[in-house]
């Protein structure tokens, strides 16, 4: 028996109400329940369903969002039924049973070339982790079942995964020619399978969840909070289309120096330090009003 905590959070529906599990629940799949009968394959939704006030439930990744009717108001009820998913999921009850997790559509992955030449971009149908992971060598690579399989390949250098895509990098040994084919079907069959992508404890050992993720924001001064809302809005975007990522590290007030991480493609890339310098530290130096910023990457 494992001890589960389970976060409420809010959300921009006020009938709507996210309850977050510190581990994966659903194996990455997604699940959607209007009544008891159609939560046939979910146990812990025919019980949350006995509760009067509940109109709908949604089970996906780590968490569990349920819709109420307006005869209560969440403010009443809502430790109530966290308490209750806890003591349910840390006595292992069922989430969601096997048959219902089996795969029921295929899976499609493709390959993507990217800025960064020892870089490939492997592009899901469907969504493979909540929030980014980068695991640069096997022992990293432990809360990562998939990521650890890619690293028994001798080629694989550096992996990166981000919502429904994973960006390998590979060592210089070999052309992408003669792994990509081999690469694809490998991931393919391994989603296709239902296998482990990161273990349950992954969100929680790695500081992923989102109240972690909330709580470091929260933490940060003014200007680091403007500078990751810039990156998060005008770079990110970007540069996770080309299978990277960019991570605000820290900010000093008193030399101006903005510190960033440069995960997936844009790590060792050629062009990352250009685009760093040309693109990102004008932005801030615009949007910021102060042209004493400077920008300072390090390659993840």
């Amino acid at each position: 028996m494992s001890q589960t905590k389970i976060s409420i959070v809010p959300t921009s529906n006020e009938t709507i109400l996210k309850f977050e599990a510190d581990r994966f629940l659903t194996n990455h799949n997604s699940f959607e329940f209007n009544n008891i009968d159609e939560a046939k394959h979910s146990p812990l939704a025919q019980q949350l369903f006995y509760l009067p006030f509940v109109k709908k439930i949604y089970i996906a990744s780590n968490f569990i969002a349920i819709e109420r009717y307006n005869i209560v108001d969440w403010t009443d009820v809502q430790n109530e039924v966290a308490t209750q998913i806890e003591d349910y999921l840390s006595k292992d009850g069922i989430v969601i049973t096997e048959e219902a997790i089996k795969p029921k559509v295929a899976v499609t992955v493709y390959a993507e070339s990217t800025p960064n030449p020892s870089v490939l971009k492997f592009v899901c149908n469907k969504v493979l982790v909540p929030s980014l992971y980068e695991f640069t060598s096997i022992e990293e690579a432990k809360p990562s079942p998939l990521a650890t399989s890619l690293f028994q390949f001798p080629f694989v250098k550096n992996v990166f995964m981000e919502k429904n895509f994973i960006s390998i990098t590979k060592f210089d040994i070999i052309e992408w020619e003669e792994i990509t084919i081999q690469l694809r079907e490998f991931i393919k069959s391994y989603v296709e399978e239902g296998k482990t992508i990161l273990s349950d404890d992954a969100p929680k050992k790695l500081n992923k969840t989102e109240k972690a993720i909330e709580q470091k924001f929260e933490a940060l001064d003014d200007t680091s909070k403007n500078i990751v809302n810039i990156l998060e809005e005008y770079i990110k975007p970007a540069v996770e289309s080309d299978g990277g990522n960019i991570e605000f590290k820290s900010y000093d007030a008193n030399t101006k120096k903005v510190e960033v991480l440069l995960q997936g493609a844009c790590s060792g890339c050629p062009s990352s330090t250009f685009t760093l310098k040309n693109g990102i530290e004008n932005m801030l130096k615009e949007m910021l009003k102060d042209s004493s910023i400077t920008v300072n990457a390090i390659n993840g």
